[in-house]
């Protein structure tokens, strides 16, 4: 029997992981945070002494080459591995997050991930989100979207969950939003895998949608896909 994918794409900050956690909640389905995946990669690499700046592909590969990482379910919620360490804690800070914006354009960190992610929706119904779901890794999906909003409004939303974790440091709205901004310049330009939008994605600007409102229109599409 066929399982039901959902793909999530677009840039960073635009809340692909809330929605999609909302809505693996609401249809009961398995939530796949590729971005986590690939950000435990970054965690490994920056372990053993590579810098953003100086990445070269034939040393990441030979790296990487027996590196196991695996997802785990605990209560729901999604841990990841590397060589039976939970790195879970350490996915969404700032170096990390800076390191894998620029490893997860390696084809061969790339490689190394997909055959995993694909296992997954061909096991389960899955909702996946990332950069390259809907183009790359499940281009079959049944349902692919792509969430957008302004730079602006992520840096904001950013800005103010950091605030209200009291892990704000010297980060300024301004200093967050060109952070994003660079970020989706190197997302959208990368010569592998460039982030875009499927031909057949839909579109979802949450500029000025609540969390509610997405999953209402989301959940609309996706009951017009299979029925």
């Amino acid at each position: 029997m066929n399982k039901i994918s959902i793909a999530i794409d677009g840039p960073a900050g635009v809340g692909k992981s809330t929605i999609a956690k909302m809505l693996a909640e609401e249809l009961k389905y398995v939530y796949v945070d590729t971005g986590a995946l690939y950000r435990a990669i970054a965690v490994f690499l920056s372990d053993c002494g590579i810098s953003p700046d100086d990445l070269q592909e034939k040393r990441i590969a030979d790296l990487i080459r027996d590196i196991r990482v695996e997802i785990r379910y605990e209560d729901g919620t999604q841990h990841v591995l590397v060589n039976g360490t939970d790195v879970t804690g350490r996915l969404r800070t700032q170096e990390i997050s800076r390191m894998a914006s620029v490893t997860s354009a390696i084809p061969c960190v790339r490689e190394k991930l997909l055959d995993l992610q694909r296992e997954l929706a061909e096991k389960y119904d899955v909702i996946m989100d990332g950069r390259d779901i809907g183009t790359v890794v499940l281009p079959q999906a049944t349902l692919k979207l792509f969430l957008t909003a302004s730079a602006y409004v992520r840096a904001k939303r950013r800005y103010d969950q950091l605030k209200e974790s009291g892990i704000l440091g010297d980060e300024t709205l301004s200093s967050i939003q060109k952070e994003i901004e660079e970020r989706d310049y190197q997302d959208s330009h990368r010569e592998i895998a460039p982030l875009k939008p499927a031909d057949d994605a839909v579109i979802v600007d949450s500029s000025d949608l609540s969390m509610e409102e997405e999953i209402r229109m989301i959940l609309s599409h996706l009951k017009e896909k299979i029925r």
